[in-house]
This record gives structure tokens, C-alpha cells and sequence, in this order.
């Protein structure tokens, strides 16, 4: 695959190459990119010998190199090439453009655009033009209209995931103005606040005959959002229908896409209005409105195709933190995999989600299903050693060892997903499939095959 538009491939990361150029054009391009970090300018791949290094040193080079800020529109992860590590760094088209190198200004020697398949200095009238666009309503420079906040919330969330928050997060979070005060941000992320998201349910199938109100919120909007999550999977109430082949499990709503349609609900809300999300259950639908439309340099092909402008940057980096984002622009091909395009619905003011309830008449748009022809499965080398191994809650990297491989991308594809998709394994944490402490276990599908092939021997 050769360099495009989009891609742009590096050999090595060194003091010389000028990775932040190459940002500052993908975060000042409507579709944003991809930076291969061990893959020459051929394609060929040369591979990356310190991983971890060349990581840390991208976060921190792009961390303090760039503005405005480009925390929360970046991703940098270690990815699989001919069976060489690379590294791949994913960067969101920024909504508050011109993005400059901090060093040179907002000056054709600092901000830089895409054009075919380089970098190239963006005309002074351009940067001009831009600068008199961008948005003045972001919530990150919006003033809180309380100072006397408190995160002791946050601070539990980060230490959940082993992370500490230090002396200086307010500013490192981006929750502070450019004159030291409180932004909106911080609201939302405080203690103590006056938001609140509503989930209502109706038994009638317009908003007439309301039968449950609740409110989350009034508190960190992680803490909140934890909250919604929790009471829509209790309503994702599952069917279970038996037949003599097999064992056919359909939840109301495609759990994988319902949590993505509300993370992303909440994320990308616009609170420049002053308007949060709201959930409303009907008998046969779910329906997820949030405040705002589209970016204006985002067209709804685009984002169809899964393009991503984050609304509210400082938000999805926190989020992605305390991992309820799992990555950068993952959640609305999640959403469309399960449901298609027909569930959005966009209007000047509003985005809405509808994701249908048909389980009444035995079909659903996306069922969780355990498919009782696992043969295909069992013929894979030593396949059914590891499932032996999985009676006991495995992490990837026991059972990466107990198999005697090494590439983790590969050992992922070949083993891990046909036996999810099988029904044979599950998740110990299917809410958080990133986590570190995420472990792997037999399902009561996986038992029975066990016990099935031990009476046949």
C-alpha cells in the first residue's frame, strides 16, 4: 500500500523528522489521517526495535509542539506489519483550525495543510480566514459560572485505571482558560454541578403516557454516564429462544452499538447550549438525541465513512483516559455495522439516534447469536488445547504464552475472535474490551463442547 491523502508512511522517528508538520496537516485537513511510524516511503516495512520509546516521545513531541492543543484528536498505538512492530498514530481533523507548530505561530513556517500525499505550508490568507472561523463556543473557553469546583471523582476514575492524577492535571486536562479559570470542562467534570441527563420511558409509542423519569447527573459526568450505561443494559433486557441446533440470544438493542451510540451522544454533545443528552425508551424503539449538528467542514458522507471531528476534545481525551472511549473515531462504525445509516437523523440544532426493538416478532438488527457449527472453529491448529485452558478466566497474554506465540495480531485473529464469535469464550469485561485487567472464559457453550468431546473419546 503507497503513501495517499491520508497515509503517510516514516521510517524511523528521529530528532530531525518534523512528525509535527506532518500533524499539523492531517489535524488541518477535513478528514484527518494516518502516520505509520517503521514503514518506508516504498511501503516496505523496517519495523520500530523500541516500541514503547517511540511512543512516548510521539505524545510528548505532538503533546507540547502544536497549537491549539491536540490532546484528545490523536491515538498512538503499536500495530502488526509482516510480522514487524510499527507504530500507527491516528489523528482527528481539528475543529478549531488553524493548527500550528507552536514554535513558528500561525505562519506559513507553522501551519501546514494536506495536499495529494505531503505537507505543505498554508498560505497566510488561508490561516487568516481560518483563525476568523474558528469557533468561539468551545467549552473549553467557556467560563464555568462556579470556580469553587472539586474532582475527587475524577481523581477515583484515574486511579481506577492506574493513573494518578498530579498537582498540575487541571491544566494538563485542559480545564482551565487561557486566564486560569474554571471552563466548562471543568463543570461538567466536577463534583458538584447542575447537569443532568434524563432517561424516560414511555408505554405509549409517542411522548404521551410517560411511565418512568429518571435523572443522572448533578455530578462528574463520567460518574453519570457510568450511570446511564447501567440502567439501559438493565433495560436491554435479552431473549432466548432454543431450537434443537441451537441457542439464539437477542437483546433488545445490539449491545456493542448501544454503548457506543451513548458514549458518543455524550462526548460529542454541544453544551454551548446548555442542553445535555436525553435518552427516551419506547416500546419499540430507543431513541438518543443530542445537542448540536454536524461540524460545519464535516458533510454526512463523511461522516458515514468515518470521519471524526471531535466536538469536544478535551472530553474524548478524558474519556479515552478512564477507557470509556475505546479509540479515536471507532464508535459511529460500530454503531452503523449494527444498524445502518437509516438510525441517524440530522436537523439543525440535533443529532438523533434510533435504534429499533423487533425482537417480538423474532427478528433483531444485530442479535447476539451462538452458532452451533463450531467444526470449522475446532479445526484450527491446537484450538481445542486452548479452549481446555480457558475453564479458568485467562488473560491474552496467559493464554499468548500457553500457545508458544509471539505476535500478538495474528494469535488475536486466528484464535481470539473465531472463538468469541463461536459463543465457545467470552469477555470478563465485555463493557471494556481494551482493559488491561480484561480476561477471557468458557461460556456454558464452551462446557458443553468439552464434556461433548469428552464422552465421544
Amino acid at each position: 500500500m503507497s503513501e495517499t491523502n491520508r497515509i503517510e508512511y516514516k521510517r524511523e522517528l528521529t530528532p530531525e523528522l518534523d512528525i509535527e508538520k506532518e500533524v499539523v496537516a492531517f489535524l488541518n485537513y477535513k478528514e484527518g489521517g494516518y502516520i505509520y511510524i517503521g514503514i518506508d516511503k516504498d511501503g516496505s516495512t523496517v519495523g520500530i526495535s523500541d516500541v514503547d520509546d517511540c511512543m512516548l516521545r510521539l505524545k510528548d513531541r505532538i503533546k507540547h509542539n502544536i497549537s491549539p492543543s491536540a490532546m484528545g484528536l490523536f491515538d498512538i498505538a503499536e500495530d502488526q506489519k509482516d510480522g514487524r512492530s510499527i507504530v500507527k498514530v491516528t489523528v482527528a481533523s481539528g475543529i478549531e483550525k488553524p493548527y500550528f507548530k507552536t514554535k513558528y505561530g500561525m505562519t506559513p513556517r507553522g501551519a501546514y495543510m494536506r495536499v495529494g500525499t505531503s505537507a505543505e505550508p498554508m498560505p497566510q490568507e488561508q490561516i487568516d480566514r481560518l483563525f476568523a472561523m474558528r469557533t468561539r463556543n468551545s467549552i473549553g473557553r467557556i467560563v464555568s459560572n462556579r470556580q469553587d469546583l472539586s474532582f475527587e471523582q475524577l481523581r477515583i476514575y484515574y486511579d481506577e485505571r492506574g493513573k494518578r492524577l498530579n498537582d498540575n492535571f487541571k491544566r494538563t486536562l485542559e480545564l482551565l482558560t487561557d486566564d486560569g479559570k474554571y471552563n466548562y470542562v471543568a463543570y461538567l467534570l466536577a463534583d458538584e454541578n447542575g447537569n443532568s441527563i434524563k432517561v424516560a420511558k414511555y408505554s405509549s409509542l409517542d411522548r404521551c403516557d410517560l411511565v418512568e423519569n429518571n435523572e443522572y447527573g448533578y455530578c462528574s459526568l463520567i460518574k453519570a454516564t457510568k450511570s446511564v450505561l447501567s440502567k439501559l443494559d438493565i433495560e436491554n433486557k435479552v431473549a432466548a429462544t432454543i431450537t434443537p441446533m441451537e441457542r439464539i440470544e437477542t437483546p433488545l438493542w445490539n449491545k456493542v452499538a448501544l454503548r457506543e451510540a451513548v458514549i458518543n451522544a455524550i462526548v460529542h454533545n454541544d453544551y454551548s447550549f446548555e442542553v445535555p443528552p436525553k435518552f427516551e425508551i419506547f416500546p419499540d424503539r430507543l431513541e438518543i438525541t443530542s445537542a448540536g449538528r454536524l461540524p460545519e467542514s464535516l458533510t454526512r458522507e463523511e461522516f458515514f465513512n468515518g470521519i471524526s471531528i471531535p466536538r469536544n476534545k478535551e472530553l474524548m481525551r478524558i474519556y479515552r483516559d478512564v477507557e470509556l472511549v475505546e479509540s479515536l473515531g471507532s464508535g459511529i462504525p460500530r454503531i452503523l455495522r449494527a444498524y445502518g445509516e437509516d438510525c441517524f437523523k440530522f436537523t439543525d440544532n440535533f443529532i438523533r439516534i434510533t435504534l429499533p426493538i423487533s425482537v417480538q416478532d423474532g427478528t433483531q438488527s444485530a442479535p447476539s447469536r451462538h452458532p452451533v457449527g463450531t467444526q470449522s472453529v475446532l479445526n484450527i491448529e491446537n484450538l481445542d488445547k486452548l479452549i481446555v485452558f480457558c475453564t479458568e478466566a485467562r488473560s491474552f497474554g496467559e493464554m499468548l504464552a500457553f500457545m508458544g506465540l509471539t505476535d500478538r495480531t495474528k494469535f488475536r485473529r486466528k484464535y481470539i475472535h473465531p472463538l468469541l464469535e463461536a459463543g465457545i469464550i467470552e469477555q470478563s469485561m465485555p463493557e471494556k474490551p481494551n482493559s488491561r485487567n480484561q480476561k477471557y472464559q468458557l461460556t456454558d457453550k464452551g462446557f458443553n463442547l468439552i464434556d461433548s468431546q469428552e464422552h465421544k473419546n
